[in-house]
């Protein structure tokens, strides 16, 4: 019996090997264009508007394709759980997963060599390919470190665009004694908000290794570190009362109305905050976006990245039109302009809504990638130690602190970050 179906099981194989190879012949990239394509989006507000014109222009260039959009609140939790399964749609924005792990889920784009001769922001620490090949393409880049503010706001208190962190503290205060508005609002009930903080470490390190440097210190949370400096301008400005007044009960949605109508005066976020708050605002020129206030042996600098990159799901039917689509919606359209981002392709204008970066002589980077053999070192020590860089409790820790809800002072919780940080890499094994 064995004998007789080990070629029957050869030959199913092989039969299968074949329409394998004629399924990917009728659906690579550059196959037919035609059909419909579901794409995923995070951006839910703007799927009856914004990317409701992009359908429209992407059907009528090519007439007999059909573009449904599947709109995602909780995006990286829905989409990694869906991507156990083929049913991810045809187009998406890139989750938060490894690079390592592309090749299982994404269709090859290209040799990222071909890539890096047209666009900017391609081999940082959140790169779009993996050995070599891409499988993300960029869409637009942000700035993950800035701080969001109303010029109008910062005019009546006769403030202007701080450099230094002393300057920002002058200007807090200025907003606090001349006018009616929230200095700075730090939206803690959220807890998201305060990760936005974490965002401006790279601008206090202007270091691309940074991330792999700390990793060989023991004690890495002291005066004058990044993480140090970051979060003492946290301690100082909600000690100082330069912050909502009722700290437990702020709103984040509320918040954005309220900066956007000048009862704000600033808010740390990243520059994917601009295009949310001017769409609501009466004047969208009240609304600017300031580099953060640190300057490192004389310079400052802003940590840039890709936001969000599109990908097309291997087990897509229609790769062909996935594809066109991606490279309509990242070259024929005006979504950076839209969102007021930073152009991914190289030669592009920066926004407007940037020109105090350029006035300033901010300096752009990418964080470098870790070495060989520490890819994951960072993040395992930030588990280790529980000190979570991009989660809230360390931080409402600092803020509670700083209004004086614990006896703890600021030295105190980064001596103990330095404390847990030592025994997560002496744990860890990492030298």
């Amino acid at each position: 019996m064995k004998r007789i179906l080990f070629p029957l099981a050869a030959a199913l194989a092989l039969a299968c090997a074949g329409c394998a190879k004629k399924e990917s012949a009728d659906n690579s990239l550059n196959g037919k264009i035609g059909g419909s394509i579901i794409v995923l989006t995070n951006r839910t507000d703007l799927i009856d508007t914004k990317l409701q014109e992009y359908k429209e222009q992407f059907e009528a260039k090519y007439p007999g394709t059909s573009v449904e959009f599947e709109g995602i609140t909780d995006y990286n939790g829905t989409v990694r759980t869906r991507m156990a399964t083929q049913e991810y749609g045809d187009v998406l924005c890139k989750p938060d997963i490894q690079s390592v792990s592309y090749a299982d889920y994404f269709e090859p784009l290209g040799a990222i060599e071909d890539f890096e001769k047209e666009f900017n922001f391609t081999s940082g620490s959140s790169p779009i390919f993996y050995n070599g090949t891409v499988y993300c393409y960029p869409a637009n880049a942000v700035v993950g470190s800035g701080i969001l503010y109303n010029k109008k706001v910062f005019e009546q208190a006769g403030a202007s665009v701080p450099e230094t962190t002393d300057e920002f503290y002058e200007a807090l205060e200025l907003i606090k004694e001349k006018t009616d508005a929230v200095p700075l609002q730090i939206n803690y009930p959220a807890g998201w908000t305060l990760n936005q903080w974490e965002g401006t470490v790279s601008s206090f390190s202007g270091d691309p290794q940074y991330k792999n440097t700390i990793i060989h210190e023991d004690a890495p949370f002291v005066p004058g570190d990044p993480h140090y400096e970051t979060y003492k301008v946290m301690y100082e400005a909600v000690k100082r009362g330069l912050c909502e007044k009722d700290m437990l009960s702020s709103d984040w949605e509320l918040s954005k109305q309220q900066i956007a109508d000048g009862k704000i005066g600033c808010m740390v976020l990243g520059s994917w905050a601009i295009p949310q708050v001017k769409e609501i605002a009466d004047n969208p020129d009240d609304i600017g976006y300031m580099p953060v206030p640190a300057v490192v042996n004389g310079k400052k600098y802003a940590e840039a990245s890709l936001d969000m990159p599109l990908c097309i799901n291997k087990h897509s039917k229609n790769k062909a039109t996935a594809y066109a689509w991606i490279k309509f919606f990242c070259d024929d359209t005006d979504w950076v302009q839209f969102n007021e981002s930073i152009p991914p392709r190289k030669g592009g204008a920066y926004p407007a809504v940037l020109d105090s970066f350029s006035t300033m002589g901010v300096e752009y980077f990418e964080m470098a990638k870790a070495p060989e053999g520490y890819e994951s070192a960072y993040d395992t020590l930030d588990k280790e130690s529980e000190i979570g860089f991009w989660s809230d409790p360390e931080k409402k820790r600092i803020i509670d602190a700083a209004m004086g809800t614990t006896s703890e002072s600021f030295d105190d919780i980064m001596n103990d970050w330095n404390r847990r940080w030592a025994k997560a890499r002496k744990d860890s094994s990492i030298d």
